[in-house]
């Protein structure tokens, strides 16, 4: 039996949040709702959602609230996500705070931490440069990249005063090996009594 767990990671694009995302509630034994992975799921699959979502990232913007917080809403409604979940790329401003807080308070629930990963401007945008050559991500242009770092900043990082005036968010250094990141972010959920519960 897993303990519930329900948690949100925050970071720059590039600081590795979704590679970390995976690793956490793989370990957890819950799933990961990325908003991200839904998005370029439906690209690929040449859906309506996925080619409305296309056109809004190829020009550097983000999906809007109300399109987002749907999808959101829809899969953590589903079945595994019942003992908890670890979103990945939502809420990501003020607005989408309270969506989700209105959300989870009509379901008797609330996010139990939330871990922001640490990385300097120079290493996201190192990183996201990288990613584009491995990947052929067209959407990873030095212009788009700049833009949605810019709206991070602006918009996202803002959120975390409102998490921390609640007291469960945990900063973690994002520079340094997959290996030692995976283990500051378990040391820090195991410090707030998260962490897999032993099978009875």
């Amino acid at each position: 039996m897993t303990s519930s767990a329900r948690l949100l990671i925050v970071g720059p694009q590039g600081s590795g949040k979704g590679t970390q995302a995976a690793r956490i509630a793989e370990a957890l034994g819950i799933p990961t709702v990325s908003t991200g992975d839904v998005f370029r799921a439906n690209i690929q699959a040449g859906t309506p959602l996925g080619e409305q979502v296309k056109a809004i990232t190829a020009a550097g913007n983000l999906v809007s609230d109300e399109l987002t917080g749907q999808i959101v809403r829809d899969r953590l409604s589903e079945a595994d996500a019942a003992g908890g979940f670890l979103l990945d790329g939502y809420p990501r401003n003020i607005q989408q705070v309270g969506d989700l807080d209105a959300f989870l308070t009509e379901r008797g629930e609330s996010l139990d931490a939330v871990i922001e990963l640490n990385v300097p401007r120079d290493e996201s945008i190192a990183r996201l440069a990288l990613r584009a050559k491995e990947q052929g991500r067209t959407d990873d242009t030095d212009e788009a990249i700049a833009k949605r770092l810019s709206i991070y900043e602006s918009e996202t990082a803002p959120i975390l005063d409102v998490y921390r005036e609640r007291g469960i968010v945990d900063t973690i250094d994002g520079v340094g090996s997959l290996d030692e990141i995976t283990a500051r972010i378990t040391d820090a959920l195991s410090a707030r009594g998260i962490s897999r519960a032993a099978t009875v």
